[in-house]
């Protein structure tokens, strides 16, 4: 899992494996592999580079 923020302050934890793609519009949108989006105040790079993180403490491939 991986700590996200939503626009209104609260940080919640979200699983990397279930991203489908994420969108700057300008704010953050991440929508999961079952349709369901979320809005995020936590940027898209901030996002990739921890999904990233979380992949290598799990030995799992990366992202191209």
């Amino acid at each position: 899992m991986i700590e996200v923020e939503r626009v209104n302050g609260h940080k919640m934890l979200i699983n990397p494996d279930l991203v489908k793609f994420i969108e700057s519009t300008p704010d953050t949108v991440v929508t999961f592999t079952d349709g369901e989006k979320i809005i995020l105040r936590t940027k898209p790079q901030e996002i990739i580079e921890r999904i990233v993180e979380y992949r290598k403490s799990y030995g799992l491939p990366q992202i191209r």
